[in-house]
């Protein structure tokens, strides 16, 4: 099916519903009322700042996490909407405290970093050592006996970036030669370092500076925009990992390779909470005519925990709850069962998703459709049918429902290409399940707010974050109205263009429901 333009869907909808109203295609008083709800006394501005700021970050074991959950269970039931948790299995328990980091020579200064998920601390006091880079080796014995140097150091791991301007500017602004400089020093860098960790062992490199008695590890994941960014997981057990702001972490390297002597000083809160609980958060509006059938809003609740995970994914989860208050207002009984889920885990690989729909085979077999969201604070502007072959129909027919203010954003794409990762919707999709995503403005999220620490709760748009909770409350209704099942065929998909060869759908892979399963 060829891919179709809004503007003439929403043209096709202009001359078969005239308007009652400036804003509406449609004479439905549900739509008006929701929004009503929605646009006029929408509660997002509330419900953001206190999961935002209140509770914070929502790392995957810790009380954070926990926190939000029992606040949404909290939530929905001043809602008047049935909700509660379903455990899926558990994770390494993991509470972070104060951290700070310094520079004590040759000068002083504050350095801008984060500590890496479930990292050891400091044991309640500060440590202190001397900074090293990894040098370039002849030979695996070379980097062996380099690893003898490096006890009661702190160890630079990263490739160093030679500039932390964001490419755009470089683009824009240098002479075409000085970027092809930059692009070719930055290649050049990152490929002296791959030599590197490989003579240190690849992937366990960390590990085997950890055991020769490295007290901390540096990195620098640069998102390419500004601040402690690419927050992920510890891969060391006793030694202090922290990662740093690519200009801070730059100053270290330049010190070091100068032999100017860096020394650094590192106080780090953290403990180890042991085995804990992991939960998936499910609200629920049963349906009155199709109990057995399900509409379902989906938004993964947890968060990595450099700032508090405003738009990955406070505010899908916002979205999701609002949209929910406002269906449960404008829309109390129904036609299907609407559901919600709040996942735990996306961030470790979809976890809460995917051990949903092994635990809720009932749910994937009779699902009319899953709208997802999980990017971003910029209004909805693509959705497209995720390569159903024949779903492209139905979400034309909802979409001609929606206000022109809130539809004329959007862009359709049937079938649309397949997502093979992304988020909690492809595990619906893998399935076989109608999982689509609403996909907001994509650029500078990646760029500068996407795991980093500065996904704070002033990056949100209000204004997109009403568009597009309502929006999804309005598709909910309309796909639980809909006299037809969304259909399952799924597209032919083109051949792979590396290798020539058919693909095949996306498989499943089962959850991982521990630290420890691998």
């Amino acid at each position: 099916m060829k891919k179709l333009n809004l503007w003439f869907a929403a043209q096709l909808c202009l001359w078969t519903f005239p308007a009652a109203a400036q804003t509406f295609r449609t004479d439905d008083p549900v739509i008006k009322r929701m929004w009503e709800e929605g646009m006029e006394r929408s509660q997002v501005e509330t419900l953001a700042q206190a999961l935002m700021d209140s509770i914070g970050p929502r790392l995957s074991g810790t009380p954070g996490f926990e926190a939000a959950a029992n606040w949404l269970l909290e939530i929905y039931r001043r809602f008047g909407i049935e909700a509660r948790k379903e455990q899926y299995g558990t994770w390494r328990g993991w509470r972070m405290g104060a951290v700070h980091v310094d520079l004590v020579a040759p000068r002083v200064q504050t350095l801008e970093a984060k500590l890496l998920a479930w990292s050891p601390g400091t044991a309640g006091k500060a440590i202190e050592g001397d900074v090293v880079v990894i040098p370039e080796f002849g030979s695996a014995a070379e980097a062996s006996r380099w690893l003898s140097e490096v006890r009661g150091k702190i160890v630079l791991a990263s490739a160093p970036e030679p500039s932390c301007r964001e490419p755009e500017a470089f683009q824009r602004l240098a002479r075409a030669e000085t970027y092809l400089a930059w692009q070719r020093e930055r290649q050049a860098r990152f490929d002296s370092w791959s030599r590197r960790l490989s003579a240190l062992g690849g992937d366990q490199a960390h590990q085997r500076l950890e055991q020769a008695g490295a007290i901390a590890i540096l990195t620098s994941r640069w998102s390419q925009g500004w601040g402690v960014n690419k927050i992920f997981n510890a891969s060391t057990e006793r030694a202090v990992s922290l990662d740093l702001s690519c200009e801070d972490y730059g100053l270290l390297y330049r010190l070091a390779t100068n032999h100017q002597g860096p020394r650094v000083r590192i106080y780090a809160e953290a403990e180890d909470l042991g085995t804990v609980p992991m939960y998936n958060v499910i609200a629920e509006l049963k349906g009155s005519e199709l109990p057995g059938e399900y509409v379902m809003l989906s938004a993964h609740l947890d968060s990595w925990h450099g700032a508090t995970g405003t738009t990955d994914n406070g505010t899908g989860t916002i979205t999701m709850l609002e949209a929910m208050r406002i269906l449960k207002a404008a829309y109390p009984r129904p036609r299907r069962t609407i559901l919600v889920g709040h996942w735990g885990g996306e961030e470790q690989g979809l976890i809460g998703s995917r051990a949903f729909t092994e635990d809720h085979p009932e749910v994937v077999e009779n699902l009319q459709v899953l709208f997802n969201q999980d990017n971003g604070t910029w209004r909805v502007e693509y959705i497209q049918a995720q390569g159903l072959a024949r779903a492209g129909e139905h979400i034309a027919r909802w979409i001609s429902l929606v206000p022109t203010e809130i539809s004329e954003h959007i862009r359709l794409d049937f079938p649309g290409p397949q997502e093979v990762g992304g988020s909690d919707h492809v595990s619906f999709l893998c399935r076989g399940a109608p999982g689509l995503r609403l996909q907001s403005h994509y650029p500078d999220y990646r760029q500068y707010t996407w795991h980093t620490n500065r996904d704070t709760y002033d990056k949100i748009v209000f204004d997109d974050l009403k568009n597009n909770a309502t929006l999804a409350a309005m598709l909910a209704y309309a796909a639980s109205e809909d006299p037809e099942r969304v259909p399952r065929d799924r597209s032919v998909l083109p051949p792979d263009p590396r290798t020539g060869r058919p693909r095949d759908w996306i498989q499943c892979r089962p959850a991982r429901r521990s630290w420890e399963a691998r």
